[in-house]
């Protein structure tokens, strides 16, 4: 059996072909039609005709989006690719295709990924995190992806950061239009603000991350703040979802120190006597969205635990 899953990104389309065990057959990249919904369709379109006339016809079809489709409406959300937005994604690509697809949040997708046989592998539910250019979670129950009753479970970017400190209120502007969600503060963005807005400095956050390990105490302090949200942000989905595993993914969850120091962190925040929740690293990396997507059939979407 072959399992196609298809990225579909703002500035590239990724596809994997999967075999049942999960063994990679086949991967192509393209760049994605910046703006032009119509070419968007036609590159996925192509990706899947030539993906099926190397291996043959594929028994499933999966995609990640960034978004997610309304239920009331069938047409994408929230999506920062902003010429998806309003479209009927799912319907135009099967149409396309000739054949039913699945389709899901890029997060979800990450977080089926993990759970399905990476880093959390085994665990009944997985709180998946996306810390990168923005900031998004995906659950997953069971092997299979918490949609939701409005599709946005798992969406913990933007809840406000817990327990603000003075001189986090209000907190940075959104571009959902509200002040101090979570992704003003731990997107790769986000990180790069502060520094610059505490140390003067309009530094990358892997720079900020050398010069921390060198020794440069305003990298430091950044990495510090950084932590400290990241441990508070979790631990309010710990004290709501309670999960069995978090597995960090997007650029940020490349900053190895996390895993240790946020733990460590958690356990002020999190209303229990202990916290023996892991904090794990990806093992696909950023493998893990297109694997999701490919995996999308492997058990039903459910809307509720």
């Amino acid at each position: 059996m072959i399992h196609l899953g298809i990225d579909l990104g703002g500035t590239k389309t990724e596809l994997i072909a999967l075999d049942e065990v999960g063994r990679e057959r086949l991967r192509r990249r393209v760049a994605t039609p910046g703006g032009d919904y119509s070419a968007t369709l036609d590159a996925v379109a192509a990706l899947v005709a030539e993906a099926e006339a190397e291996l043959g016809a594929a028994d499933s079809v999966g995609i990640g989006t960034p978004g997610a489709l309304s239920r009331v409406t069938g047409r994408l959300k929230n999506s920062n690719s902003v010429c998806l937005n309003g479209q009927p994604l799912l319907e135009d690509l099967q149409g396309r295709l000739g054949r039913p697809l699945r389709m899901a949040n890029d997060a979800n997708c990450f977080a089926l990924s993990e759970a399905t046989d990476g880093a959390a592998a085994g665990q009944a539910v997985v709180f998946g995190v996306i810390l990168g250019t923005g900031t998004g979670g995906g659950i997953v129950v069971d092997g299979r992806v918490l949609l939701g009753a409005n599709a946005i479970a798992g969406e913990w970017g933007h809840n406000p950061l817990p327990w603000p400190a003075d001189s986090e209120r209000p907190g940075p502007a959104c571009y959902c239009g509200r002040s101090g969600c979570i992704e003003t503060f731990l997107s790769g963005p986000g990180m790069a603000r502060d520094h610059q807005r505490t140390a003067g400095a309009a530094l990358a956050p892997d720079v900020i991350v050398r010069r921390a390990a060198a020794g440069d105490q305003e990298c430091e302090a950044t990495l510090r703040r950084y932590e400290d949200r990241l441990a508070r942000a979790l631990a309010h989905v710990i004290n709501i979802l309670d999960p069995d595993a978090i597995v960090l993914g997007g650029g940020m969850s490349n900053i190895a120190r996390l895993y240790d120091n946020v733990r460590a962190l958690w356990s002020r925040y999190v209303f229990s006597d202990r916290v023996d929740t892991p904090l794990l690293a990806p093992r696909y990396g950023d493998s893990s969205g297109v694997r999701g997507a490919a995996w999308l059939w492997t058990g039903e979407t459910r809307t509720s635990p």
